[in-house]
């Protein structure tokens, strides 16, 4: 895997990812986001519709929680999940926790964490999440983390402790990566936490890049937890201490407004999980934007990229929602069970060539 750079403007940063995948036949330009699944299979499309679409990411997320039941059951495969789901022509990348599903906290100790399963919880040690890891056979992945700290009301000593859990289990991961023969063609990415404590955040990016890893996971910047401010100030300080030349992913971050100042902040991967939650809650993206697409006009343009035209924004919102929106919806959405749109069967926006509006949806 190789993070070739085109252009760096205002923190910026453009290239492709290159030799993704075992015989590294994939690529992926970045900024760019992964396809999101859940079980290996991505959420409201069946395989053939999914394939009619083009443009879609080369690298598809599949979550350790989500798979950590049936991993016997890929042991005695032995091919790994790509097969195992019909997962054809994708470079995977394994993660942790599903991004659009919140855990229970309090289940983490100085050997292991938890993850989630319809069954319960499932108690995992790095010598469990490796075997795991050997069984899914995804193309890199994350390393075991302690990742419960991003609540506001988490203590410095918590925090710290994170991260000291947190570089150990990479440690530990990169021994038994090494040793397990299954994942000889697999590269590992280090994981940096450190809550909402600058100093904390620093010394685990640090720390992390001393590490033999193929690239980087920010965690615990959740939309939920944290204000977009201080995200993008954090997001800063932590890639100023990255390498270059390694990719950086952030998790839980998918708003449209959120990923574009975590890329002003150096952020080169994001998970696509946002429509997900979107077509969960009964709702519709649809925004306009004034963005100006040449990244060298852009770093002459007012202070942020979501701000052109003078005092206009990039991304507004069309239409206001009504008062019965659902919990957490965005100004991105429109809510489609609002009553208004009950016996309104035109198209959300006019002369949309998408898939939905070919079929006449």
């Amino acid at each position: 895997m190789k993070l070739e750079l085109s252009k760096v403007v205002r923190g910026c940063r453009l290239g492709v990812l290159t030799g993704i995948g075992q015989t590294g036949q994939h690529s992926l330009e970045v900024p760019g986001c992964l396809l999101y699944t859940r079980c290996a299979t991505v959420p409201h499309l069946t395989q053939d519709t999914l394939h009619t679409l083009s443009s879609l990411p080369a690298v598809t997320q599949v979550t350790l929680d989500s798979l950590a039941e049936h991993c016997e059951v890929l042991e005695e495969f032995k091919e790994g999940v790509r097969k195992f789901s019909g997962l054809h022509d994708t470079a995977l990348y394994c993660s942790l926790q599903d991004p659009a599903t919140t855990c229970p906290t309090g289940h983490i100790t100085n050997k292991t964490v938890s993850v989630w399963g319809s069954g319960g919880r499932i108690e995992l040690t790095v010598a469990k999440f490796m075997a795991m890891q050997a069984a899914i056979l995804p193309d890199f992945y994350q390393s075991m983390a302690d990742g419960e700290t991003w609540q506001a009301s988490t203590s410095r000593k918590r925090v710290r402790k994170a991260v000291d859990r947190t570089l150990a289990h990479l440690d530990e991961c990169l021994i038994l990566h090494h040793k397990t023969q299954e994942l000889k063609q697999a590269e590992i990415f280090g994981v940096v936490e450190g809550g909402d404590i600058r100093e904390e955040r620093v010394r685990s990016a640090r720390e992390t890049a001393k590490r033999p890893v193929a690239g980087f996971v920010l965690d615990g910047f959740q939309s939920a937890a944290m204000e977009q401010d201080l995200r993008s100030q954090l997001i800063t300080a932590v890639t100023t201490e990255l390498p270059q030349e390694k990719p950086r992913l952030l998790q839980g971050v998918g708003r449209p407004d959120e990923v574009i100042e975590c890329v002003e902040a150096g952020v080169d991967l994001f998970e696509g999980f946002f429509p997900f939650q979107v077509t969960e809650r009964g709702c519709a993206l649809c925004f306009n934007y004034t963005i100006v697409p040449d990244p060298e006009t852009a770093g002459t343009s007012p202070p942020t990229v979501l701000e052109s035209n003078g005092e206009r924004p990039a991304v507004e919102k069309l239409r206001k929602n009504g008062d019965s929106s659902p919990e957490n919806m965005t100004q991105f959405e429109l809510n489609l069970k609002d009553t208004r749109y009950r016996e309104d069967f035109r198209p959300l926006v006019e002369g949309c060539g998408c898939y939905c509006y070919s079929l006449g949806h």
